[in-house]
């Protein structure tokens, strides 16, 4: 079955067709000198499968291990090779919620494109490769273990969440890697790289027929579509811990505020009515353009640069404020006790429609870009969202609803504090 989406206001459409693999094929035609693929599976590091007891049978860090371990070929090659033979530059992450294979090329995209869909189709795992990777990604984790941000986020994380995996480092640790065999590289394999999780987003100049035709030369006729095992997790209301310290090679504290929100609508509709309202109170409260940054920075509290972000999936969300502080402990509270007195104040309608008109200019010029709009696109695929309804969404947010939010999510019985001190010296 094939539909086309089509935007009036933005003059542009896109191609879907369920492949008879099993695998949902995005394309999105743009007359523009590159073009940009993407072949992903809904499958991160929060995903490790459950027996009928509610035990983890995948050891953690196991998507990245399947990321790194899948460019590899039996004639010892990898796939980096060959898409630098056709001119195209290829990489692929991990992240909590799912593993992305990509490339951008501005010729022979249709031979990166079937190289893209052969090597992620065809794994390849011994003992001996396995090892060996073993001893890289162990490296990658110690290097991660003394970057001073990775560990201020995910002690931001372990401080925000008991139980839920998304704590858990997406590269995993030297012991859980360590447990990483070709076999339980398969089961992962077979378990969550079914095509009917995984889907493939094109974009550039390249029409759907083109993609679809090369699809059927590279895909199996047929596929598994039974569904793949989610993790539940009775995640408590409250954190962890509220505070989180540790050290680190930086010249200034860093401090990252977590707060977590509990409260996760089900349909993918109310999830994204709610991501687009968070993104507009973001920008209102925290932006370089308002008050709060302005007054930390104009008395000097804080360096250039204050972030903030929110996150929400099928089973977890927070939201994120991080910066750099000389006295880290002094600008928290200043952001809490600005947080309580806008929650009784309430906020500026005008503050609320500069924000909206941010956001959906935003929204406007992401479609300049082939790489920005499929990775956009790939993301409302796996929230099961239309890309072209954002706009309307942004349009009928109400000034009310984010009102709501600014009292519901921002809860002080919610928050953590992960703070990055500079190492001390050892005299």
């Amino acid at each position: 079955m094939t539909q086309v989406f089509k935007s009036t206001l933005l003059g542009e459409s896109y191609t879907v067709k369920k492949h008879p693999s099993g695998l949902n094929i995005y394309v999105f035609p743009k007359k523009m000198t590159t073009a940009h693929a993407l072949f992903a599976t809904d499958f991160g590091a929060v995903d490790n499968a459950l027996d009928s007891e509610g035990r983890v049978l995948l050891p953690d860090g196991i998507a990245h291990f399947l990321e790194h371990k899948l460019f590899a070929a039996p004639d010892g090659s990898d796939a980096f090779e060959r898409f630098s033979e056709f001119g195209a530059d290829a990489n692929a992450y991990t992240s909590h919620t799912r593993t992305v294979y990509l490339f951008s090329a501005t010729e022979r995209v249709a031979d990166s494109l079937g190289e893209l869909l052969d090597f992620v189709t065809h794994p390849y795992f011994t003992k001996e490769n396995v090892e060996k990777e073993q001893g890289i990604i162990a490296e990658e984790i110690r290097m991660c273990r003394d970057n001073p941000y990775d560990v201020c986020y995910y002690n931001m994380l372990d401080g925000l969440f008991t139980h839920h995996p998304v704590k858990t480092d997406i590269c995993g640790s030297v012991a859980s890697i360590g447990k990483i065999t070709p076999e339980t590289l398969y089961e992962a394999y077979r378990t969550y790289y079914k095509l009917s999780n995984m889907a493939l987003v094109v974009c550039g100049d390249i029409t759907p027929e083109e993609v679809f035709a090369i699809a059927d030369k590279h895909l199996p006729p047929d596929g598994d579509t039974a569904p793949v095992p989610r993790r539940c997790v009775a995640e408590k209301p409250t954190v962890h811990h509220a505070r989180v310290t540790g050290y680190g090679q930086v010249a200034k504290p860093l401090f990252m505020i977590g707060i977590k929100d509990t409260d996760i609508p089900e349909s993918p509709a109310a999830r994204l009515e709610k991501d687009v309202a968070m993104a507009i109170l973001n920008e209102m409260l925290f932006s370089e353009s308002g008050e709060l940054y302005n007054a930390l920075f104009d008395e000097g509290l804080i360096s250039p640069g204050l972030s903030s972000d929110y996150a929400l999936t099928r089973d977890f969300a927070f939201c994120q404020i991080a910066g750099e502080a000389a006295d880290p402990e002094l600008v928290f509270e200043r952001i809490m006790s600005y947080l309580k007195d806008k929650q009784a104040s309430g906020l500026s309608r005008e503050d609320f429609e500069r924000a909206r008109r941010i956001e959906y200019a935003e929204y406007i010029k992401s479609f300049d870009n082939t790489e920005e709009i499929a990775n956009t696109l790939l993301s409302f695929v796996f929230e099961e969202s239309d890309i072209f309804s954002y706009a309307d969404v942004v349009l009928g947010i109400s000034f009310e609803y984010v009102q709501q939010l600014l009292r519901e999510v921002f809860d002080p019985a919610h928050v953590t504090l992960s703070l990055i001190f500079p190492k001390k010296e050892v005299l």
